[in-house]
Formats: structure tokens, sequence, C-alpha cells
């Protein structure tokens, strides 16, 4: 009866359901960052220059790529599975999990084989230099041979935390990232390996992360499991889970053209110091979305679940919690980050020429944060309803239609220069969230009402 009432959306408070979720998932959130930041802050530190953190800058867009593809399976599949688990119909929840699965197998050896044949060339269009090209080079080989298993564990635990085990779903990575603070220092440090090390630790955390994970869906404990009629694929269950996956897919693709457009130029305007400085802004902003990640991640599955389930009124109390602890934390962040700027550039290098380009850069970058919070409360309602048209459009439209071409185009208005990169995060954050925000709360919040 305690599982039923923990895992049954439709009962009790909805913000209660929503943060008995939260608190695990940004937990989770939390550890599954450290795979990468821990690795940035020791990689920060090996030789006395940031040549090595900005080599592993370089490898931010290929990473993130995979990230995507996780995402084009875990996030489209994981809100149809809620509806599905809503209704009723279990055994079309477990066909959706199921082939959920074999698609991540198939994209995750895919993309390991592609990335294997093509990483030189494309490393040096990512904007790696001579110098920094053999540390881009020796980190991403070792990743991309484990990147199935970074897949399975960020696009299975999905499915965990959609039928409300939020502390399972936080122990999957909690697990692998404290494995990971382990073998850190091991490798890179004791064993000399630098930045091949910090590859290592990464993989085989994220290898017993993945183990995890599978050891759950197939285990005794969870309410529907992976079974192995249910892994061949099925045209149309396939058709859905990729025309809703499109939009998460679509968001992780064009931040990874982002952080392209963004070495590019700043590598052009600023060298390899504003490529490192970039690095150091996207670890930062990765910390600070946590709980925005994690609210807003949480409150997808209870959302599906009631609108699968009929029950609207519950559908609009949660989109309302949402919103408004996503405004409050970002305002709150944002007021820190203007404050202490010092602090958490010190956290991934204390090189001195570093710290004084990284400073007004972060003031530039991060203003008007809280507008981010609009974005993220309409892309995530728009998922969890299926609307996947809404969801891919405002994807595109943040990051595709306003940050890269200001990216390209700012830096060479009014000699801006290196701050023309950076500035074109804060306008995309007030087009992209307010036209977001407002899509969303008339076209389904009001009428939700109804």
């Amino acid at each position: 009866m305690n599982m039923q009432s923990e895992t049954d959306f439709s009962k009790g408070s909805v913000s209660s359901n929503i943060i008995r979720l939260a608190v695990p998932m940004t937990l989770a959130q939390l550890v599954n960052v450290l795979y990468n930041i821990v690795d940035r802050i020791y990689i920060g530190r090996i030789g006395a220059d940031a040549n090595a953190l900005t080599g592993l800058g370089v490898c931010f867009p290929v990473i993130t790529m995979v990230v995507a593809f996780a995402n084009l399976i875990g996030m489209g599949g994981a809100p149809l599975f809620s509806m599905q688990r809503g209704a009723g119909q279990e055994e079309e929840a477990e066909g959706i999990m199921g082939n959920c699965l074999t698609l991540l197998l198939c994209f995750g050896f895919g993309l390991t084989v592609l990335g294997l044949l093509v990483r030189r060339p494309l490393l040096l269009a990512l904007g790696a230099s001579s110098v920094t090209l053999p540390y881009a080079m020796s980190y991403i080989t070792i990743y991309l041979i484990g990147n199935v298993f970074v897949m399975l564990s960020l696009g299975m635990n999905n499915f965990i935390n959609a039928q409300g085990f939020g502390r399972t779903g936080m122990l999957t990575v909690i697990i692998g990232a404290v494995l990971n603070l382990i073998l850190d220092p091991i490798f890179i440090f004791a064993l000399h390996m630098g930045v091949r090390g910090a590859a290592c630790a990464t993989v085989l955390s994220q290898f017993v992360a993945a183990l995890w994970t599978m050891r759950f869906l197939t285990g005794p404990r969870t309410l529907l499991r992976l079974r192995r009629k249910h892994l061949r694929l099925q045209a149309a269950r396939v058709k859905k889970i990729l025309t809703l996956g499109l939009a998460g897919f679509t968001m992780s693709v064009t931040n990874s053209l982002v952080q392209v457009a963004c070495n590019s130029s700043l590598q052009f305007f600023g060298g390899d110091l504003y490529v490192g400085v970039m690095t150091v802004l996207n670890s930062v902003r990765e910390i600070i979305m946590l709980p925005i990640n994690g609210i807003s991640g949480s409150a997808q599955p209870v959302i599906s679940f009631n609108y699968g389930a009929a029950l609207h009124t519950r559908v609009r109390q949660a989109i309302r919690f949402m919103s408004i602890t996503l405004i409050v934390y970002s305002l709150a962040v944002w007021g820190i980050i203007s404050l202490f700027p010092h602090f958490f550039i010190h956290i991934f290098n204390t090189d001195p020429a570093l710290t004084a380009a990284g400073v007004p850069a972060m003031h530039v970058y991060f203003f008007g944060f809280f507008l981010m919070a609009l974005q993220f409360s309409g892309q995530a309602v728009f998922t969890a309803l299926g609307k996947s048209r809404h969801a891919i459009f405002f994807s595109i439209f943040r990051k595709g239609i306003v940050v890269i071409p200001l990216t390209l185009i700012l830096p060479h208005v009014a000699g801006l220069g290196v701050y023309g990169v950076f500035l074109a995060e804060p306008i995309s954050n007030l087009l992209g969230g307010v036209a977001c925000f407002t899509t969303m709360y008339r076209t389904v919040y009001r009428k939700l009402k109804t």
C-alpha cells in the first residue's frame, strides 16, 4: 500500500508528489554532473596552464551529442510511459520501455563507431588548436568507447523516476559518481594517466551505473519491468518515442551547435584563454541548473500521469507549482553569481589570466538568468503532455534561431568581440523564455480549466 501511494500521482498533494521526486532527482542530477565536473576540477590543475581544461572544453559538443541521443529515447519514452500507466495500460507502458532499451543500444553502438572514425577532424572543427588537440583526442577516444554505458544509465533512469522511485533513481547515479570520485585521482595522478585517466574513471563509473539501472528494471522491486518480449521494435511505438523525444534531442543538439559556434568565435576573437573561460562558464551553468532540471524533470511524470487519468485540475496545480518554484530559485541564484563570481571560477581553475577574463564574462553571460526558468517551465509542460511540435519548435527557436546567429554576429558589432558571444545567452533567455511560457499559458494552461 505504501509503494502504491508513492507511485500513484493521482493521490495526495501535487506539490508533495513533485517535491518527493525533485529532491532525489536533483541530487541525482548533481552527482551525474559530477562525472564531468570532477574531471574538469582535476584536469584544471594538471600542469601550470589551462590547456588541458581547454582541451576538455573542446570535447563538450561531442559529449552533448551523446546526451542528446539519450534524451531522444529517454525523454521521448518516459512521458508516454507515464501517460499509459496513468490510463491503466501497463502492458503498453512496458512495451514502450522495452523499445527504448533497444533504441538506446542501437544508437549507442552507432555513435561509438561514427565518433571514433571522425574524431580528429571533428575536434579541429570544434575549435581545438595544435596545443589543445592532444588533450581533446586523449579524452574523447576513451569516452566514445564507453558511450553506450552513458546512454543506458541516462536514458533508462527516466523509467525508474517515472514509476515514482525517486530515491532509487538517485542511487543509480550516486553509485557511479562515488566510484568516479575515487577513481579520478587514482588514474589522473597516482597512475600518471592525465586526461586519459579522467576519461577512464568516467567510463568505468557509468558502466557500474548502467548495470545498477538494468538490474533494478529487471528485478522484483520495480512496478513495471523490462521483458524480453518487448525488446523487439514496433514501428508505431518507435515513431511515438522518437517524435516526442525530438524536443529533448533538439535541445541537446542545438546546445552542441551553440558550443561549436561559441568555441569558434572565441578562438578567433580571444584564443585558447576565452575557450577556457567558456568551459568554466558552462561548468558553473551545469551546477546551478541542477535544481531547475530536477524540479522540471520531477514535474513531468506527475503532469503526464494526471493528464492520462484526465485529472486536469491537478495538472494545472503541478504547472503552477513548478513555474513559481523555478522562477524564485533562478532569481536567487542570479544574485549569488553576481556577488561571488571569483568563488565559482576558482572551483575549476585559479589561473590569474583566466580569472581576470572570466569575471566580466560571467556577469554578462548570466545576466537575467531567471528568464531561463520560463523556457524550462514551458518545455516541461509541452513534453509532459505529448505536444511534440510545440516542444520541438521552442527548442529550435531559442538556440538555433536566436543564440547561434547572435553568437556569430554580435562579436562584429560595435567592437564587442568576445563579449558579443557571452551577450547572446541573456538575449536568448529573454526572447525564448517569454515566447515559450506565453504560448504554454495560452494554449495549454488556460484550456485545461475547461
